[in-house]
């Protein structure tokens, strides 16, 4: 007969224990946290985070996290040390070891190595009297007694725990280090960030056309070009190549409103003079703004008044930036 329980009451409780395990870890703190990131800080080489099981996943995020924060890390699993993996641990490398007992047997055979190759070792345990705790240089006593099953088996409070002072041990040392949200970026050059700290107008308009007609060209074909290049507007250009004007949808659509011999018009009769442009050198996020101040969705993009191109708001949103 299957038992009907209460799923909600039952996250709840599962929530519960969570975060009471990482309460207790905050009561927990000691100087031995402050001794570890001073230790990491001072090193040359990078961190090394190792475990088994659900604490190698742990220790996974925890590499990810470092290396996107300003801290040099990668994972090594401790059971694949043995066949060869321990060769990437240099001497002036730091090893975190996480597991909750600190008995684990891949634990315990690879402690006799690391010290063999003379590297300093942070442990990160729930158990303070295990045989990782007694051999590491550093102890962060991720307590957790019991698990949020009512088996008490799969890894659930522990691994929180763990995943909590990874994060604290990670932003710890990006406050020591100053990390900025350029740094952030640099590290995230993909992400939404990065594009708008570093992405420039010349990485997106050479993708787009270049629409431009003279002063003389008719309504049509101002039209033709607007339809071919899909940027709801053309660039009048002089003699020279230098913007003289703009002609966008919405003056064509304003024009023939009000004017009887529309199709006898040129783009000298409906132009916007000096309108609003972008250096190619330019930030992406400041086209942006160019735009939100006068309400455009396009820029004619010039150097020395010559027209490059256009960047249009829909380049924006596809990057991201906006």
């Amino acid at each position: 007969m299957k038992v009907i329980k209460n799923h909600k009451s039952i996250a709840r409780t599962v929530l519960q224990a969570e975060a009471d395990a990482i309460r207790e870890a905050i009561d927990r703190l000691d100087d031995q946290f402050d001794a570890a990131v001073e230790a990491i800080l001072a090193l040359t080489g990078r961190v090394v985070v190792s475990g088994v099981g659900k604490s190698a996943l742990i220790g996974q995020k925890i590499v990810a996290t470092m290396n996107s924060t300003g801290t040099p890390a990668l994972f090594m699993h401790a059971a694949d040390a043995i066949h060869g993996d321990l060769g990437m641990i240099q001497t002036n490398d730091l090893v975190l070891l996480i597991s909750k007992s600190g008995n684990t047997a891949e634990i315990k055979g690879l402690l006799p190595m690391l010290r063999d190759k003379g590297v300093r070792i942070i442990a990160m345990v729930s158990e303070q009297n295990s045989t990782l705790a007694r051999q590491a240089d550093y102890v962060l006593h991720a307590y957790a007694p019991v698990e949020a099953d009512s088996l008490n088996l799969a890894p659930t409070t522990s691994t929180t725990v763990a995943l909590a002072l990874g994060d604290a041990l990670a932003v710890s040392l990006l406050e020591a280090r100053g990390f900025t949200r350029q740094d952030f970026a640099r590290y995230h050059p993909g992400g939404s960030l990065g594009k708008r700290l570093f992405l420039k107008v010349a990485d997106i308009f050479p993708q787009n056309g270049c629409p431009q007609v003279n002063a003389n060209t008719t309504v049509r074909d101002i039209i033709f070009e607007i339809s071919a290049k899909r940027l709801g507007a053309t660039a009048v250009v002089d003699e020279n190549g230098q913007l003289a004007g703009i002609v966008t949808d919405g003056d064509i659509r304003r024009t023939a409103s009000a004017h009887d011999a529309f199709w006898q018009l040129t783009a000298a009769d409906i132009m916007t003079h000096s309108p609003k442009c972008i250096d190619p050198d330019a930030y992406a996020v400041d086209a942006l703004k160019r735009m939100q101040e006068y309400n455009i969705s396009q820029l004619v993009v010039t150097h020395n008044e010559r027209v490059m191109g256009f960047v249009h708001l829909h380049d924006l949103l596809k990057e991201g930036i906006v």
